[in-house]
């Protein structure tokens, strides 16, 4: 495509951009930790799609961005883009896995039992507008259980090998050196994608778009319907290993894992997301198009160049919203064509009509007369 610079020069520039952050008002700390600890869940969201786990990080970026999801989550993969790489963390395991939720629609009864944690899936949708009237609305607070409930529960796909339901792996996969671990923020997305890149994109993939693809599948456009199998909201040690040998914990972080399973044919297929922070609809709807993603159909929405470019966050609203940049040159190439096909077609409208070469003079005449007449109101619409 061909641009030309936006004129105004530079102080119309300086002022839009004036504007802008004169509507969002001062920014301190404590107007970031008030967004950090009033939007859990959309720092969560913008930390799994700008792939950088730092929660303060994030609330920044969002009210930096005045609540602008995209542009908080390109704040934040820019800032990224500037850390050193120190380490690679130890593989996280279900197993390891500090569960805070966790659930199967596949089994009512799983090893090690099902935790309905924080929710709102059974609860009534309704609006305190009492709030707004200067009644202050407080939760009420959990009851302790009985008996406290196991931090940690075993993987329902391990249950499911050991009973021939799943496929097992054979021979069994040897550990990774990090080294060899694709890393889609270093390197390009290549088809057909190696699994490990195409997790990697889901995880930092668009909600939305992820939500919008998975439910087409689920529709009828993919050829497999899920069954959750195991959902889970938990935290996980990053552990890390000490250039002198020893391995320490650097903290513990959110994540939402989901997988998914097909019922077809002798055993179950699963489909597999996780994510950082707590993002359950992602974590499932990105599930589906892993399950769906072996053997789509080309152009379809559960192949996985389809739905891994379309559901990159940065990449497709910087694509959508360049659009609005000047596009002058290639719009007045293509008004020429239109112009040169009107002149033809009154050249030889007026031939067919036998007004001779005059009159289709005259008829270009015309036309010329209508086309100046058109950029003169295009030229009063943008002075």
């Amino acid at each position: 495509m061909a641009y030309v610079a936006t004129r105004g020069g530079e102080r119309a520039i300086v002022e839009a951009e004036r504007l802008y952050r004169a509507g969002l008002g001062p920014i301190d700390r404590s107007r970031v930790e008030t967004v950090g600890a009033a939007l859990p869940m959309l720092i969560d969201r913008v930390m799994g799609e700008a792939s950088l786990y730092a929660p303060d990080l994030a609330a920044l970026a969002l009210t930096q961005a005045g609540g602008d999801l995209y542009e908080a989550v390109l704040l934040l993969r820019a800032w990224r883009t500037t850390q050193a790489r120190l380490a690679v963390a130890e593989p996280a395991r279900p197993e390891d896995q500090i569960v805070h939720r966790r659930i199967s629609a596949a089994f009512k009864d799983v090893p090690g039992g099902q935790v309905l944690g924080p929710t709102l899936d059974y609860s009534h949708r309704l609006l305190e507008t009492g709030v707004l009237q200067g009644v202050p609305f407080h939760p009420a607070p959990p009851e302790p259980a009985a008996r406290p409930a196991q931090a940690r529960r075993p993987s329902v796909a391990a249950w499911e090998k050991a009973n021939g339901l799943v496929a097992a792996v054979t021979p069994p996969s040897a550990p990774v050196a990090p080294d060899a671990i694709p890393d889609l923020t270093r390197e390009p997305m290549l088809f057909p994608a190696h699994r490990a890149h195409r997790l990697q994109a889901l995880a930092r993939a668009d909600t939305g778009g992820v939500l919008a693809l998975g439910y087409s599948a689920m529709r009828g456009y993919g050829s497999d319907h899920p069954t959750v199998n195991e959902l889970r909201l938990s935290e996980i040690e990053v552990r890390v290993k000490h250039p002198l040998g020893t391995t320490f914990s650097a903290g513990r972080i959110r994540m939402s894992q989901a997988e998914v399973v097909s019922k077809k044919g002798e055993q179950l297929t699963l489909g597999f997301c996780a994510t950082f922070g707590w993002n359950e609809v992602k974590a499932i709807a990105g599930a589906t198009l892993d399950l769906n993603a072996a053997g789509a159909a080309k152009g379809s929405p559960v192949e996985e160049e389809f739905f891994l470019y379309h559901t990159e966050p940065v990449e497709a609203s910087g694509f959508c919203i360049h659009l609005k940049l000047p596009h002058y040159v290639t719009f007045q190439s293509s008004l020429d064509a239109m112009r040169d096909a009107r002149r033809k077609r009154a050249a030889a409208d007026a031939g067919v009509a036998g007004t001779g070469v005059a009159g289709a003079g005259a008829a270009n005449e015309r036309a010329d007369e209508q086309d100046g007449a058109a950029d003169h109101g295009t030229e009063r619409e943008i002075a």
